[in-house]
Parts: structure tokens; C-alpha cells; sequence
């Protein structure tokens, strides 16, 4: 039971996170729209 309980919460914690990176994805999306251009370390970084 209790592992079943801890089972739940690591699940349901694990989907705050994904839903939180997806908004901190498509917030960060926008602004690099917004400027038009991305840094070279930012470029580096999704290569």
C-alpha cells in the first residue's frame, strides 16, 4: 500500500515537471521569436 501511495506521487510529481518545462520551453521559444536571434551559447546549447 504505501509503495503504491509513493508510486502515485513520484508519477504525479514527475507530470508537474514535465508540464512545467513544457510552459518554461514555449515561454522561452517566444522570446527568442521576439528577438530574432539566439545567442551563440544558446545555439551551442541545442546542438
Amino acid at each position: 500500500m504505501h509503495a503504491e501511495l509513493e508510486y502515485v506521487v513520484m508519477k504525479n510529481h514527475a507530470e508537474e515537471l514535465r508540464r512545467a518545462a513544457a510552459k518554461h520551453r514555449t515561454i522561452q521559444e517566444a522570446k527568442g521569436r521576439k528577438s530574432g536571434r539566439r545567442s551563440v551559447f544558446a545555439r551551442f546549447l541545442s546542438s
